[in-house]
């Protein structure tokens, strides 16, 4: 008999709850509705496979909190896809990304102090702050432009060409410039949504922030072209990748 994974029905609960409070209090339309129950339901199912995958039962204590930050961006989801049709209350669309955001520093506080970081842990934290992003520039299109949404798309771009490029794929250890840049992405995006600065002022922070975002990852892309000559390891291709987890599936049987 499978084992019951209760976290992500949980959270997809928590979604639901909050959507409902954001209804009665600044109010919701058909495409908020809409964007924040489908986004509830696939990070919900996302998150079960993911658990199922890893053989994770239960989420641990920093992944309740990444949990949290998803269902707080998931009523930016809601008031975002509102803004297009009605009047968006920008103030509880800021402090609900500024809450998420940090939540980003305290989930790693608690995974350290817990001892219970993982691998699913990781993977769910980093995809949780790329689609606040991605999130955030669809919001701020209509006002600064389409570009702004170089952002949110490029870690998905870099995902997209890994599975061209295999080399793209090996590990790198981590470097802390790296961190700091992905921070002020979302610091930057949501300063522009607040609509606290001018319009020349919002260019400039999230023009700033984008050229500091391509820095960082450009110099992970060379130190990974520098790496390219050497023979990929078969676990960092495609027919690695699916051999592994035949093995894996074989001997778990």
């Amino acid at each position: 008999m499978p084992n019951v994974r209760t976290g992500p029905v949980k959270g997809l609960l928590a979604q639901l709850a909050l959507l409902m409070g954001l209804s009665a209090t600044v109010g919701l339309g058909v495409a908020g509705w809409s964007a924040g129950v489908l986004y509830g339901v696939m990070i919900s199912a996302l998150l079960t496979y993911g658990m199922r995958a890893t053989g994770t039962d239960a989420l641990g204590p920093a992944d309740g909190v990444t949990y949290g930050r998803a269902v707080l961006i998931g009523g930016v989801v809601a008031l975002t896809a509102d803004s297009f049709s009605r009047e968006t209350p920008v103030a509880v669309l800021v402090v609900l990304t500024a809450v998420a955001l940090a939540l980003d520093w305290v989930d790693g506080q608690v995974a350290r102090r817990t001892g219970t970081s993982s691998v699913l842990g990781a993977r769910f934290d980093m995809e949780v702050d790329a689609f606040l992003l991605l999130v955030l520039g669809i919001y701020l299109t209509p006002t600064l432009g389409a570009w702004v949404l170089a952002i949110g798309l490029m870690r998905y771009a870099f995902v997209a060409a890994s599975w061209v490029l295999p080399w793209l794929r090996w590990p790198l250890p981590q470097r802390y410039w790296a961190k700091v840049a992905a921070a002020v992405q979302g610091i930057a995006l949501c300063v522009a949504a607040s609509g606290a600065l001018s319009y020349a002022l919002n260019v400039l922070v999230v023009a700033a922030a984008l050229g500091l975002l391509i820095e960082s990852f450009g110099t992970h892309v060379l130190r990974l072209w520098k790496m390219r000559t050497i023979v990929v390891p078969v676990e960092f291709t495609r027919e690695g990748a699916e051999l592994r987890d035949a093995v894996t599936t074989g001997a778990s049987r």
